[in-house]
């Protein structure tokens, strides 16, 4: 880390093209004051060259290029928005390089391969941050200062519902690539659920439902799930890629609740519904640029030496609860768990704000899920 510690700036390359990066991430560098966007990695010459022109970017590459990106000496980190069960291993060749990870979620398919992720990074003395974009915006982490301050008075109930509908055709509906409800929609409730109690489950059951349509034939089109927290605290939700768009969560305390709606968006604004004794408390909390937060994050622990919060043993905690769902799933049966314990969460000190991004970019060879990650 000699090399970044005098740099104002940390380079990245962004690894995947896929309509999130283009829509959510390329953007976000014009609002993220202390990271600069050098490198496009696509197998698809038509994204590389049409978005290098767009963005100014000198250097592209091809996925067989990789190594020579992370050899060129022209990047400090790397964004990886590929497919979910590539993950693992563009992480850890970035790691052996000495090229700092920001990588999203989930983290990556399976235990094993977040282990070896986590591995790659401390062996090679390199930063890994899973990106969990809510870790930083107002609307949750004010949720968390609410639990903490006991306005509600004890948290015992959380319930969410996360559902979009999905084309057949998209990478999410493949089995093959880490696809399904679980992984990629599930995962936020699953989070939320746990720095909302500020706990790890101790035991998760869950069912899955399939209305039959072609496009569920690999993976389920819903689940609902039941985690157990410590102190017979309870956390359900239901996630679906064959309902209309909702995103929300409501946690019940023994003097009131909160209801945050939309919880999970990236763009536009949240909104919080606090009851305490019958009395409502509505407030807005105005779009952000949330990825630019991330970078702005990301790049400052780079520079500042600092470990991320949103690390790699928080992406394998969700990734093992996961997993205990599926078996869950499998068997019919809960399934106890025991995970790795958290000693930091985030707070509301670690809020990021900038302007949202002007405009929605034309996309270029991707399509967005009728409903939004």
């Amino acid at each position: 880390m000699t090399a970044t510690n005098a740099k104002s700036k940390i380079r990245y390359a962004v690894v995947g093209l896929g309509w999130f990066a283009q829509e959510a991430a390329l953007p976000s560098f014009a609002h993220a004051e202390n990271s600069e966007l050098v490198a496009l990695v696509s197998d698809d010459p038509t994204k590389n060259e049409e978005l290098s022109k767009k963005y100014g970017i000198e250097h592209t590459y091809s996925y067989d290029e990789y190594e020579d990106c992370l050899a060129s000496g022209e990047v400090d980190a790397v964004y990886i928005a590929l497919p979910n069960h590539l993950h693992c291993d563009y992480t850890v060749r970035a790691a052996n390089q000495a090229i700092h990870v920001l990588c999203e979620k989930p983290m990556a398919v399976t235990e094993q391969e977040c282990e070896a992720m986590i591995k790659a990074a401390n062996d090679n003395n390199v930063k890994l941050m899973i990106a969990y974009r809510l870790h930083l915006e107002e609307a949750n982490l004010q949720a968390v200062e609410i639990l903490r301050s006991k306005q509600i008075g004890e948290p015992r109930i959380f319930n969410s519902v996360f559902t979009q509908q999905v084309e057949e055709g998209n990478i999410r509906l493949r089995d093959v690539t880490g696809g399904g409800t679980l992984y990629d929609i599930g995962i936020y409730c699953i989070n939320a659920a746990r720095y909302l109690f500020q706990d790890e489950p101790i035991e998760v059951f869950a069912v899955a439902a399939n209305n039959g349509e072609q496009r569920f034939s690999e993976v389920e089109e819903m689940a609902s799930v039941i985690l157990r927290f410590p102190n017979e605290r309870l956390a359900t939700f239901t996630c679906s890629f064959g309902g209309a768009s909702v995103s929300t969560y409501q946690i019940v305390g023994t003097q009131g609740d909160l209801r945050v709606e939309p919880a999970y968006a990236w763009q536009g604004e949240l909104k919080h519904y606090l009851t305490i004794n019958g009395e409502i408390q509505e407030r807005t909390f105005e779009a952000h640029d949330q990825l630019a937060a991330e970078f702005i994050y990301f790049s400052n622990c780079i520079l500042e030496d600092k470990d991320p919060e949103p690390s790699g043993t928080e992406g394998l905690i969700d990734v093992s609860i996961i997993q205990a769902l599926y078996q869950s799933i499998e068997t019919g049966k809960p399934v106890q768990i025991q995970t790795s314990n958290r000693h930091q969460r985030p707070t509301s000190a670690q809020t990021i704000e900038r302007p949202p991004v002007d405009e929605t970019p034309d996309l270029i060879h991707a399509a967005a899920p009728s409903g939004q990650s």
